[in-house]
């Protein structure tokens, strides 16, 4: 729609009147000049008027442009508004802003004004709740962030803040808008600085749903969580062509940074999706199981009864040979309300895992060895991961579950050299900072520094259960007998003998199932089959939980 179509007069012309002007015979009457053809009447302003003219504007800018809009189809993409759709509890979306568009000159850019500007803003609930939103409109400017289009984006962060709702950011961009020069740079400057004030705050949700180029991809690191789905969606500072440019290297978008690249290697995307419409859904699942901001609790579904239950397959799962592997999903599932959980991060450091389910009707988060992975051991990868989500959960009144079954770090060079003390030194500082109540299962091994960053008595866990094949200890056995009987091993007749003996006097000494408990580092050890009720008891004795942190402007986390 033009500014022309909008335009109208609002006082009328004087027409001639009969016998001419001022007196004087018209001489069109008189046929001294071929005559014209009337004017046009100019439509006298009304409020219908108005109305229509309204009505007319906002048609077209909900309809887009076509070509556009068929062009982004084929290219298998939904629009911002149905995205919108899909994402909101239907006819909830209030939109703000949509009649905005940019005040740039300069390089015909003033040729084109579309009223959005490229991105659709506003607000709207998901399951009855309330959530702000911005959608960016890859139709128009190829969702390209100016001015006018930053603007936007800052006024309703800013009004998820003042209201405490979850922000959630639908990004489809090209990054900055070239023609706007510095003003672009701007724009994304005042979104990051409020992802920093809102974090911690309100949950932070970005979906990349396309190109996610440039500036715009910090926005997605500082959120609380990013979705991608394969094939469309690309997150990287500086595109193939200017990687070729620079480093000779050819690399095509989906290497560079699509899905697969940032769900299984960097770590920047904490779900992956084959569509967007299981993308969304998980979305609207994700935040039924936040609370709205940092003062709110996490809403709560009905009681299960979870106090009284017991889970005969718990006994089945775990080996009782700490060497034997098993998946620690099914422990989980045997856990959580109906097996149901929701698992970040799935193919980035799988050696941990990390999840938002409920126990007993309460949203918590589990974070768990892996011993189908590398046995489970921590390495700088699964660090980073599960810090990262206990800093979050505590941040957001998310009580915690630790279960373990950790072998120790993983050794090498490449890990020291990696900063695995600095990255191990994360999950530390994450635990000893965290203030939400806290329970700890110790199933099977937990040796040496591992066990201590996993949620143990002695950094402030509230709770510590184990179960009878429990083994707390500087190492196992076998090592801790090699180390420690060197020179006798070395010397005895029959070596082997020796140190089978030597392997059951130091597990009958040390590591028997009560050790920990005799000595106050474990609170009970349970029967397997018992580890739902007695989480669920735990967590309900800890529900009024008050710690204070000490007063200081922030610590210093090892980054």
């Amino acid at each position: 729609m033009s500014t022309s179509e909008l335009d109208f007069i609002l006082v009328p012309l004087p027409t001639p009147t009969e016998g001419g002007v001022n007196g004087r015979p018209d001489e069109q009457a008189n046929g001294r000049l071929p005559a014209k053809p009337p004017a046009p009447q100019p439509q006298v302003r009304s409020m219908s008027l108005l109305r229509e003219q309204r009505e007319r504007l906002r048609e077209g800018v909900l309809a887009g442009r076509r070509p556009a809009v068929d062009r982004q189809h084929a290219l298998g993409k939904r629009t911002a508004r149905e995205r919108i759709d899909l994402l909101l509890d239907e006819g909830s979306f209030t939109e703000i802003d949509m009649y905005r568009r940019h005040q740039a000159h300069g390089l015909k850019i003033e040729e084109q004004r579309p009223h959005t500007d490229g991105v659709i803003t506003g607000s709207g609930t998901i399951h009855g709740r309330r959530v702000f939103l911005y959608a960016q409109d890859f139709t128009l400017f190829g969702g390209s962030l100016g001015d006018a289009h930053a603007s936007k984006i800052h006024k309703v962060m800013d009004l998820a803040i003042s209201t405490g709702s979850p922000f959630i950011g639908l990004n489809d961009s090209g990054g900055a808008r070239i023609q706007e020069g510095a003003m672009s740079l701007n724009g994304y400057g005042g979104i990051f600085q409020r992802n920093v004030q809102a974090s911690g705050v309100i949950p932070q949700i970005s979906v990349v749903l396309g190109p996610c180029a440039g500036g715009a991809a910090y926005s997605t690191a500082l959120a609380d969580f990013t979705f991608m789905v394969r094939d469309t969606a690309q997150i990287y500072l500086t595109g193939p062509d200017v990687v070729e440019a620079v480093s000779g290297q050819r690399v095509t978008h989906a290497e560079l940074g699509g899905a697969e690249v940032h769900g299984g290697r960097s770590g920047v995307a904490t779900f992956v999706h084959d569509d967007e419409e299981s993308c969304l859904e998980d979305v609207r699942y994700l935040v039924s199981m936040l609370p709205g901001n940092n003062l709110d609790l996490p809403p709560s579904a009905p009681s299960r009864d979870a106090a009284t239950d017991v889970r005969p397959r718990l006994a089945e799962i775990v080996p009782v040979e700490p060497n034997k592997s098993y998946d620690m999903r099914q422990v989980v599932a045997e856990l959580v309300d109906d097996g149901d959980f929701l698992e970040l991060h799935e193919n980035w450091a799988p050696n941990v895992i990390c999840v938002l389910a409920r126990i007993d009707g309460d949203v918590v988060g589990v974070v768990g060895n892996q011993p189908m992975v590398m046995a489970g051991v921590l390495d700088v990868a699964a660090a980073q991961k599960a810090a990262r989500f206990v800093r979050f959960c505590d941040a957001f009144s998310i009580p915690l579950v630790t279960l373990v079954d950790v072998p120790g770090f993983l050794p090498g060079t490449d890990q020291e050299y990696a900063g695995i003390i600095r990255h191990g030194a994360k999950l530390l500082y994450a635990y000893c900072e965290a203030t939400v109540p806290r329970i700890q299962v110790i199933l099977r091994k937990a040796y040496g520094g591992a066990y201590i960053v996993m949620d143990s008595r002695s950094i402030g866990t509230d709770l510590s259960l184990a179960w009878p094949t429990n083994e707390i200890a500087v190492m196992g056995a076998e090592g801790a007998v090699n180390v420690i009987f060197r020179r006798e091993l070395a010397a005895a007749a029959d070596p082997a003998e020796l140190r089978s003996e030597l392997v059951a006097e130091y597990s009958e000494q040390l590591v028997h199932p009560h050790y920990a408990a005799e000595r106050g580092l474990v609170d009970d050890v349970i029967d397997p089959v018992q580890t739902r009720s007695a989480v669920a008891r735990g967590l309900a004795m800890l529900r009024d939980k008050r710690k204070q942190p000490p007063q200081r402007k922030h610590g210093n986390v090892p980054l």
